[in-house]
């Protein structure tokens, strides 16, 4: 609710539950607070753009410079308004910097909030924007905040604290948003959790420089914001130019972390429907560089067999690509391994029913390749450490953009490739991030409007770029590059609080993780692969028959289920013992579920609790039964639970109550369970 009355800056009066029908006018007035002590002598509500000149203290919306350094106040201009947008048009007043300023506001019909600002420089000398941030109030009773951190290969790791006066920042500076990334800073009740209590958030749908941020004041009022994070001097606005925000996603829930991965799911749904999400599998840590016909042919045979859908070439196949230190940006075919180019391999992988997938990694360059020996200006930052043997191509710079863009033209034209894995393997260190983001995701526009129905998975060193502003331009993103079972029940459980499953990759790798040396046993592997768009990642020539058949079936479970995972209402239960996590999908209207229960470490008792549910219909009676994924879990008990042998039907509203008891399971084992209702 906006109130843009008058001639002033308008005020935010309340974002958060549905009030129903009410008196605007009347609630804005009854919401006029007193006037503090030794303040501003005027009532004082942090407006939609706050700033100094208003009387706010905390961070401003809006900062920057032409000249010496003024101090800017607004008056409104206009508003322009339909069922679900608004547009607030703001001018400086007079003798301030002369700016226009347009506060874009649009309400989905999830409840998903999106805003973004733009700002126009109406003077006679260049302006210097050093932050455009947009912000929202929330109310006292949201004491607790929750964001995510973590690096590489160990992405989204909950970090929770209690507000306290003052700024709680969350920067990136990365060129990318980081391994560290927030992905949505959370404020709410004290204790919320996935499925209780109300909650704010706010999300930077961009793929560069960012901050998001909860200010609380002593004066008594907290704000949510969030924004591009500007290098110094990054923006000059000429006379008549505009910068034009990324947009901020904003969401409220009366029911946890889960009623806001319910409205950000739809959302992400309707803006982007997908169809159904084929197993893929990809050669990276089958073969590595290692690239042989006669070996790749081997292993997409492998693949067809047990069911794959999908076969994507990873790194390696360019000229001179032997290992990570050379020729990356010399995006044309290797012909000592490719002497007839990779048509012999898609001839083949087309013959065996899969289509072909093949990596990129745009945006980056080897000093030790052509274009760089070609073009040494084209490279960012050459003189400054490199990061994974590489350097960042200056993808602002037209004759790059169009080099580029030529060379996966070329490769698009040539071949019948229907995806791209775009990888993107280092921090940008320096730059102008605004320009680069732009760049790329012009280019991923530019590609897949020339190329229609072409698939682009965001991959940046694994989970480096996990937002909403690339889910714009790619059908899926990679949350991290690790293939620990254990690691990703983590990373899937808080990545799934913004990203729809099925645009999350979820592949089963080999026995021992590559990235952490940890063994698991299959089954294990096989249930967490299951909850997202699932591949391979393992040399199944390795595999043993009883494995491959294994896989097999758990490729059948996942097309059969595939319908009800990528549409359904996501459930992550609260953890009633920490050493298990309990998490699922329900269909929308409640006909039908699968739930994973996941021994994560030893329990501190020998026989747990029951296991409860959640986001069923409580009226309906479900039949709960194992659901064989290819290959069982491992117990320690003398005997099951009776229930186990030929399944058990129980209401909803006594499977989410009471709950059941489980399997014994042993550490690092998941139980997959399917729930269907008999009305």
């Amino acid at each position: 609710m906006l109130d843009a009355r008058g001639t002033g800056m308008p005020v935010i009066i309340h974002w958060g539950a549905d009030l129903g029908d009410v008196s605007l006018d009347s609630l804005a007035d009854a919401l006029v607070p007193a006037v503090g002590p030794s303040s501003i002598d005027t009532p004082f509500r942090p407006g939609l753009v706050p700033l100094l000149a208003d009387g706010w203290s905390g961070r401003p919306g809006l900062a920057g410079h032409a000249g010496p350094l003024n101090t800017t106040a607004f008056d409104l201009s206009g508003v322009d308004a339909s069922r679900d947008s608004l547009v607030v048009r703001l001018s400086s007043t007079a003798g301030a910097v002369p700016l226009d300023v347009a506060v874009h506001l649009a309400l989905g019909a999830e409840g998903v909030l999106r805003q973004r600002l733009t700002v126009t420089n109406r003077g006679d000398e260049p302006f210097a924007l050093a932050s455009a941030d947009l912000s929202l109030p929330v109310p006292a009773r949201a004491r607790e905040t929750l964001d995510l951190t973590g690096r590489w290969p160990r992405e989204r790791q909950p970090q929770r604290r209690v507000l306290a006066h003052g700024t709680w920042s969350r920067d990136s500076r990365h060129g990318r948003p980081g391994h560290d990334a927030p992905l949505l800073l959370a404020v709410g009740e004290p204790g919320f959790g996935f499925r209780h209590g109300e909650v704010w958030a706010v999300h930077v749908a961009h793929s560069g420089d960012q901050r998001s941020w909860v200010d609380a004041s002593a004066m008594g009022h907290t704000l949510l914001g969030a924004g591009e994070l500007l290098a110094p001097g990054e923006i000059s606005l000429a006379p008549g130019e505009t910068y034009s925000s990324p947009e901020i996603v904003a969401v409220h829930s009366v029911a946890g972390l889960d009623g806001l991965a319910h409205r950000l799911h739809r959302e992400l749904r309707a803006r982007h429907p997908l169809g159904p999400r084929k197993v893929m599998l990809n050669t990276w840590e089958a073969v590595y560089f290692d690239h042989d016909l006669p070996r790749l042919t081997a292993l997409a045979d492998a693949a067809a067999a047990v069911g794959v859908e999908r076969f994507v070439l990873d790194d390696g196949w360019m000229t001179g690509r032997v290992d990570d230190r050379r020729a990356l940006g010399d995006w044309t075919v290797d012909t000592e391994k490719w002497p007839d180019g990779l048509g012999p391999l898609i001839d083949h992988v087309h013959a065996r029913g899969m289509d072909f997938g093949l990596w990129v990694e745009p945006e980056m360059v080897s000093l030790d390749s052509a274009v760089a020996r070609e073009h040494p200006d084209w490279v960012l930052g050459a003189d400054r450490p490199s990061w994974r043997f590489q350097y960042v191509l200056d993808l602002a710079n037209p004759d790059a953009f169009a080099h580029v863009h030529g060379q996966l033209r070329a490769l698009l034209q040539e071949y019948a490739i229907a995806y791209l894995k775009w990888d993107q393997n280092r921090d940008m260190l320096g730059g102008s991030a605004h320009r680069q983001v732009e760049a790329t995701y012009r280019l991923m526009a530019a590609l897949r409007e020339e190329f229609p129905g072409l698939e682009i998975e965001s991959c940046s060193s694994g989970g480096g770029r996990v937002d909403l502003g690339v889910l714009e331009h790619t059908d899926r993103v990679w949350p991290s590059d690790t293939n620990d079972a254990l690691e990703r029940q983590a990373i899937h459980r808080w990545t799934v609080g913004l990203v729809a499953p099925e645009f999350l990759g979820v592949h089963l790798g080999a026995g021992t993780a590559h990235t952490s040396g940890r063994t698991h046993q299959l089954g294990f592997r096989l249930a967490t692969a299951l909850f997202g768009h699932a591949g391979i990642e393992w040399d199944l020539t390795t595999a043993s028959p009883a494995e491959q058949q294994a896989i097999a079936r758990w490729i059948e479970v996942y097309k059969a289920e595939r319908g009800l995972l990528h549409s359904g209402d996501l459930v992550r239960l609260d953890a009633e013992d920490e050493s298990r996590a309990v998490h699922g999908v329900v269909a929308t209207d409640g006909s039908a579920a699968v739930f994973s229960v996941v021994q994560l470490v030893a329990s501190e008792t020998a026989v747990p609790g029951p296991t409860r549910f959640g986001g069923l219909d409580p009226a309906r009676d479900y039949r709960v039964a194992l659901l064989d994924v290819g290959a069982p879990a491992k117990y320690i008990q003398d005997a099951p639970p009776p229930w186990i042998a030929d399944g058990v039907t129980l209401s909803g509203a006594l499977l989410m109550t009471v709950g059941l008891p489980m399997p014994l399971l042993l550490p690092e084992q998941a139980l997959t369970l399917k729930l269907l209702a008999l009305s």
